[in-house]
């Protein structure tokens, strides 16, 4: 009790310092609700759970965007093998294997056991990462950088795990508990490019000053990683709002959610409350429902093929030398997670959130003139021109991301919003090992290819 009233009081204590997020979420603190028999029931818990979402969003992608914003470091240690691209292209594999077998399996698999899972995967990856730096003393060569590109898997295969199974669990909740998480997971891109900012200006000028913060930048995100686990096993599952969407889910017929109503004290509250007949533990199939939403598949898988086809490895390698130096590429993609961050906010006021679904296709199609933009502008611009179009491509990210995830499993029941969301995951890991593969097209006619 008095820890979760500790991590209860820590998660006031953050969002209370943004006015921002406050604003956006006043009205959320406290819900009305009636249940079956018309009474009204007053459900509290949204603030806390919308935090709690935030939060595990981040820890979704922290230890893999970790890796990637160490790319001036590993780029030091492994000149000759491309870290950047190399790992990208180790992850995404297995990321897409286990992505397409959980989904296939998602009825039957415990949401519960498998996003801890996925969060246990991760904590133990990124501590491997940091043991393995201090175990080589940060020397390079072919055996840490195997051993790298195995935890790169590793996290490759915990994100299918994390991000299916919490997508897919918030859908059967509200659109903000989404939001919540979706910006998560791109403040995990800003957390990581702050810290890395950080620590290469903190240690810049010691003696091995590059590999000291990128030690101590390890060691952060891996207590990050941590605290994750222990508030989606122990904190999250308590709070009343998730109490009552996850009844209702077992209500209409979900399997997915028993291990966390357990875990809440109500295991068998759903089934004793309602008897279950044939037509009601209906729901449509995976392939109906794909079919069904098959342009915010086209969509999502777009988006992310078009924006990982340039980040990180593009701005990596192919933007140049500028002024700015060894802090350029770091500086474009801090830009880049900001504005996906930053842009994943702006479908909180609904007269700039785009509903159309051929509105969305029109502007995620529209991206692609994007590849020209950045090809020319690598080419013939100066810096101020290529940070501007990277923070573009980030807005349009964010914004689009959050615009397909929110409206898609509205009309849908438990089952199936749960099952729509591991598809739309699906979706987006396939964008990404798509835009991971074209991404080596930028390496054509230059040396070292």
């Amino acid at each position: 009790m008095y820890v979760e009233r500790v991590i209860e009081f820590l998660l006031f204590l953050v969002l209370e310092s943004s006015t921002l997020f406050k604003s956006c979420y006043s009205g959320l603190l406290v819900m009305t609700i009636s249940d079956k028999n018309g009474a009204p029931t007053k459900v509290e818990g949204n603030f806390q759970a919308t935090v709690v979402c935030f939060i595990l969003g981040l820890g979704n992608l922290l230890a893999w965007y970790s890796m990637l914003t160490l790319g001036d470091y590993y780029y030091q240690l492994f000149p000759k093998y491309h870290p950047s691209r190399v790992f990208t292209v180790v992850y995404q594999p297995f990321a897409l294997g286990a992505m397409i077998i959980l989904t296939y399996n998602e009825s039957r698999i415990n949401t519960r056991m498998r996003n801890i899972t996925g969060y246990t995967i991760l904590f133990a990856s990124a501590l491997l990462v940091f043991v393995l730096d201090l175990a080589t003393s940060g020397k390079g060569g072919i055996t840490p950088f195997i051993v790298l590109c195995v935890l790169c898997a590793c996290f490759g295969v915990a994100d299918a795990h994390v991000q299916g199974g919490m997508i897919g669990d918030l859908s059967l909740m509200c659109p903000e508990f989404i939001q919540s998480y979706s910006a998560g997971i791109a403040a995990s891109g800003v957390l990581a490019c702050g810290l890395r900012l950080l620590t290469k200006a903190c240690f810049e000028k010691f003696d091995n000053g590059l590999r000291k913060g990128a030690v101590l930048f390890l060691a952060m995100s891996t207590f990050i990683e941590l605290v994750c686990i222990l508030l989606y096993a122990i904190y999250l599952p308590k709070l009343p709002i998730i109490k009552y969407y996850r009844s209702k889910a077992a209500l209409e017929g979900s399997k997915t959610v028993s291990g966390d109503l357990a875990a809440a004290g109500i295991r068998d509250e759903a089934n004793q409350e309602v008897g279950f007949d044939a037509k009601q533990q209906e729901r449509l199939s995976n392939k109906q429902l794909f079919l069904q939403n098959i342009d915010y598949a086209a969509d999502l898988f777009l988006i992310f093929m078009l924006s990982f086809s340039i980040f990180p490895g593009f701005l990596y390698e192919n933007t140049g030398s500028h002024q700015l130096g060894t802090w350029y590429p770091l500086v474009l993609i801090a830009m880049y997670n900001l504005f996906n961050l930053l842009s994943r906010y702006i479908p909180l006021v609904k007269f700039l959130k785009l509903e159309s679904r051929k509105g969305i296709l029109v502007l995620v199609l529209s991206r692609l003139l994007l590849i020209p933009a950045f090809y020319f502008t690598a080419k013939y611009g100066g810096q101020g021109w290529m940070i501007m179009l990277v923070s573009f491509l980030g807005l349009t990210n964010g914004y689009l991301v959050v615009c397909v995830l929110t409206l898609a499993p509205k009309g849908y029941k438990g089952p199936e919003q749960n099952a729509l969301g591991n598809l739309l995951v699906l979706s987006i890991i396939s964008g990404i090992f798509v835009g991971v593969a074209l991404s080596w097209l930028w390496l054509i006619g230059k040396s070292g290819f």
